[in-house]
């Protein structure tokens, strides 16, 4: 699927509707740098609701009050019910301690007789039976934490200042904007969730001590918004489906102006936590966001669309080389090794490492005290002995660390909240050829933990002191009514945690040894803020390049081209003023060519991927490239040019590099196409090489045709095999390239435990090249890998071979709920297993050829009423992954999603009407649990048993 086309966007101006009557005042003065007493009447009042309008128009004191409304949750496995501080420390002990021993004595089992569509068993059993914690002040929570010795936690804002914070931005002024989302979760049920009660606040640090002393509404009335992001000298909001330009031009601190910049950002309704948020802009002058599949870039003051990200649950950073980290609620951290737009270009390239890419394997955590009520505390893999959570369930807003505030060791580590076990891990992250490890840095620890059950940390930010933030959302209900379990419903109801829903604080982590450092304002003047690009703090460096860029003034470029030249610069320097010459659009072909020779590795890949149409020679001239992540760009580029010469340039590359994954992904990025040229011109050039990074390359060229389920491309390919000039090994690679669908086809079982059928490619006659192939690879693998490239094969006439498929059309109303199924799986399954239907590596897996989604249709139909879970094998490997329950949608919603995976991607399954979806619904309705593969898919060894 080729990547959206560049479009500008609709700029819509509004002036906003409200009413000095109405209207919240924009003065709040932080009570906070007051001593607050932490007495149960001081604590009571500080969780009590207040009316929304208007807001009290007084400084607000020791017992000001303001109305806290609905935080969010965002993230499946989200909430967790802990311990108390004082009963956590008697846990820590053994399991020997008498007090562990009487919780889990204290077990019990029963059911709350709740919504019969949750998941997980109905029967709950609340192995560690622990008291009701009482809420804690800021105060009494900053005594909870735990931090490496040399570092302390500082609280910034708090409630009523902040309510149900999610996630920060940071102007060029130091002012912070807060996402509050105020209007998720308010119960069980989830009720309040469209009501319009979320805002987003400027928060002011008047005196530079680094605690918020004003906070402003800036924009206010918002339905669960996802996001906010400093531009422009006003902010993204991200309110779905929109993405606003907002900007206050009075001066007030209160949004006067709204334009429209996207009306596809997220859909209104679906999950929270599988939809676009965080917007940010990153080294490469466009913005991106997890879970959105478009980019933003601003173009001649008209913000231009192009190819995004469409990866990532929750929030989003990049590192110094500017690729972007995102995670998963059950994976930690995962990359885009290269630029994710490349990939677009061939959707075919699945299981890629380049784009998605996983950098610590590792996912275990350790909570300093017991976290029993994550969602699936029922299941004995999730929890250890000692109650706490064995393994991440909740990750999410990550941070790469690019401060000045800490030791240099500590930059470029990545920094990750787990909310439902109360703590931030950090890991280290190494670099070889281009591919990221990570690496915990603490033996069975964490960089910060608290005890405090209510401390969600959801998003980590960089601040323009060189410090790290930590989003607070404090609360202890978090999950969405769609993922809540029995189980974690009995734990909130257990332990009245229902209740407050009206905290949020954000705190900083500052060096313990040191005054903690002020924030750096960006200064108006051009010529200072080129200076800042050599700033250690990369925040300070972001912020200057993006102002530099929005300024659109080209008086800058002679001053950014003697950055990006000297040699004393900092390589990272020299990269921020490349890129900002690009940005302007005065990257002269002489300052990139002078980039491509530039003794950094990062520096050169940008300066091939910023290189002109006109400088396509130079960059041929690079092919003799060593270093592997800018053959890898290279290869990008000349992939996407189709001239004898690139293509030339590229084959070369592709023989001495070819078993190299990332520079085999970037040639093939751009090859949708013309993969059968470049296969034959490099099967011809290197089979007298004999060389195996060909040999690399020709297997992959073949298994992506293969993919492509096209009859034409795959007898042309078969052709290319057969050349008397090709060599034997080149031969047998390109074969084993087209069996390999076949073999993973043939892994995928029936519910009879069979093989299930090849998808067949049908052909108007047999190949002469497949019996030239028969006749030639007569040893006992290549003759294997021959008979798995017939089986795929069909003709008329054919011994054996099956009637063509009856594909029987839909009719206008089956039609009708095909594009209502469309609109479905766009708005709520695409963001996991994709638009293209092959899934996302540590999310969810293909559904493509899938006979979970092309067998009997009950079986698709009981998966999305009552969810699946892991381990469950598809294709050749095993997800062990948990489908969450879908049955709050409507019989005809899931009729209609189950008919669109059934017919879409060349399927031809039966279409699945509403009346079916509501007969299944009817006989299982008192099955509550999740449903195990072996339920829907008996494996032979279990219909045994």
């Amino acid at each position: 699927m080729n990547g959206p086309k560049s479009s500008t966007s609709k700029l819509i101006p509004t002036k906003l509707r409200t009413s000095p009557k109405t209207r919240p005042s924009p003065h709040f003065v932080n009570p906070s740098k007051r001593n607050t007493s932490s007495s149960p009447t001081s604590l009571a009042s500080r969780f009590q609701t207040l009316p929304t309008s208007p807001r009290p128009k007084v400084k607000l004191r020791k017992k000001a009050k303001r109305r806290l409304s609905n935080p969010c949750g965002l993230y499946a496995n989200l909430w967790v019910p802990l311990a108390t501080r004082r009963f956590a420390d008697c846990l820590r002990g053994s399991m020997k301690t008498p007090l562990l021993a009487l919780a889990m004595a204290l077990g019990v089992s029963h059911s709350y007789g709740l919504n019969k569509g949750n998941a997980g068993p109905a029967e709950v059993n609340l192995k560690f039976k622990l008291p009701a914690p009482a809420p804690l002040s800021p105060e009494e929570e900053l005594k909870t934490f735990r931090l490496p010795a040399g570092f302390r936690i500082e609280l910034v804002a708090s409630e009523p200042m902040i309510e149900s914070p999610v996630a920060i931005s940071f102007d060029d002024q130091g002012r912070m904007f807060v996402v509050e989302m105020r209007s998720y979760m308010r119960d069980l049920e989830g009720t309040t969730e469209k009501d319009p009660t979320s805002r987003v606040s400027l928060l002011t640090d008047v005196d530079g001590d680094g605690r918020m002393d004003k906070a402003t509404p800036f924009l206010d009335n918002l339905v669960m918004p996802r996001g906010v992001m400093a531009v422009k000298g006003g902010a993204f909001i991200a309110e779905p489906p929109n993405l606003f330009f907002c900007r206050d031009t009075k001066g007030t601190g209160v949004a006067d102006e709204k334009i429209l910049i996207a009306s596809d950002f997220g859909t209104l309704g679906g999950q929270p936590e599988h939809m676009a948020n965080t917007p940010t802009w990153a080294m490469d002058n466009r913005v991106y966001a997890a879970n959105y599949g478009t980019s933003l870039k601003l173009t001649t003051g008209a913000w231009q669309k192009g190819p995004g990200l469409g990866r990532g649950q929750w929030g989003l950073s990049q590192d110094d080389a500017g690729r972007l980290f995102f995670n998963y609620n059950s994976d930690l951290l995962r990359a885009d090794l290269l630029p994710a737009a490349a990939y677009a270009r061939n959707p075919l390239l699945r299981d890629a490492i380049g784009i998605n890419s996983k950098v610590i394997k590792d996912q275990s955590v350790y909570p300093s005290h017991p976290t029993p009520g994550v969602n699936r505390g029922y299941d004995a893999k999730t929890l250890r002995t000692d109650g706490t959570l064995a393994n991440a369930t909740s990750t999410c807003g990550a941070v790469i660390y690019r401060g000045d505030a800490f030791p240099a060791e500590f930059r470029g580590n990545a920094f990750i909240p787990e909310p439902s076990s109360n703590l931030v891990k950090r890991i280290t992250i190494a670099e070889k050829d281009g591919v990221l490890t990570g690496a915990n840095v603490y033996k069975d620890k964490e960089f910060l933990t608290s005890t405090d059950e209510r401390f969600r940390p959801v998003m980590m930010a960089n601040g323009p002191d060189g410090c790290l933030y930590v989003v607070d959302l404090y609360r202890g209900m978090l999950q969405h009514p769609a993922f809540l379990t029995h189980y974690l419903i009995a734990n909130i109801k257990d332990r009245h945690l229902e209740l407050p829903v009206t905290g949020g604080r954000i705190w900083r982590i500052v060096r313990d040894n040191k005054t903690a450092p002020r924030a750096t304002k960006i200064p108006a003047l051009t010529a200072e803020r080129v200076k800042l690009l050599q700033h250690p703090n990369g925040w300070v460096r972001d912020t200057a390049q993006r102002l530099l860029v929005e300024s659109g003034d080209l008086s800058a470029s002679e001053s950014l081209g003697a950055l990006l030249t000297d040699p004393k610069a900092p390589a990272v320097t020299r990269l921020h003023a490349l890129w900002t010459l690009d940005g302007l659009g005065a990257a002269r072909p002489e300052l990139v060519r002078l980039a491509l020779k530039d003794p950094d590795t990062q520096v050169r890949a940008a300066a091939i991927r910023i290189a002109p149409t006109e400088m396509i020679s130079d960059l041929c001239a690079l092919k003799d490239e060593k270093e592997i992540l800018v053959l890898a760009h290279l290869a990008i580029r000349l992939s996407a040019t189709n001239s004898a010469e690139t293509d030339t340039a590229l084959a070369k590359i592709l023989s001495q590099h070819g078993r190299n994954a990332l520079v085999r992904e970037g040639a093939l990025t751009g090859l949708r196409g013309r993969e059968i040229a470049i296969a034959r011109q490099i099967a011809i050039a290197t089979s007298k090489l004999q060389s195996s990074d060909a040999d690399a390359v020709l297997e992959a060229i073949s298994r992506i045709i293969s993919q492509s389920g096209k009859a034409g491309p795959y007898e042309e390919v078969l052709s290319v095999a057969v050349a008397p000039e090709v060599a034997a090994s080149v031969r047998t690679a390109i074969i084993r390239g087209l069996s390999q669908t076949q073999s993973e086809t043939k892994s995928i079982k029936t519910k009879s435990g069979a093989a299930a059928k090849p998808k067949m490619l049908w052909l108007t006659k047999e190949p002469l090249s497949l019996a030239q192939l028969k006749a030639t690879m007569t040893d006992a693998t290549g003759a294997k890998l021959i008979a798995s490239v017939d089986a795929r094969l069909t003709w008329p006439g054919k011994p054996g071979a099956p009637a063509p498929p009856k594909v029987i059309p839909l009719s206008a109303s089956q039609t009708a709920l095909f594009e209502k199924g469309k609109s479905v799986f766009g708005g709520l399954c695409a963001a996991c297993h994709q638009a293209h239907g092959y899934g996302l590596d540590g999310l969810a897996p293909p559904l493509v050829d899938s006979d979970w989604v092309l067998g009997k249709p009950d079986i698709a139909a009981r998966i999305v009423l009552n969810g699946l879970g892991g381990p469950v094998k598809v294709g050749n490997r095993t997800w062990d992954l948990t489908m969450p329950p879908m049955g709050m949608l409507s019989d005809e919603d899931i009729a209609g999603v189950l008919t669109y995976i059934r017919r879409e991607w060349e399927h031809n399954a039966s279409p699945i009407e509403s009346k079916d979806v509501k007969a299944i619904r009817t006989q299982f309705a008192e099955h509550t649990a999740s449903w195990t593969s072996d339920e829907l898919m008996p494996s032979k060894k279990a219909a045994k048993k």
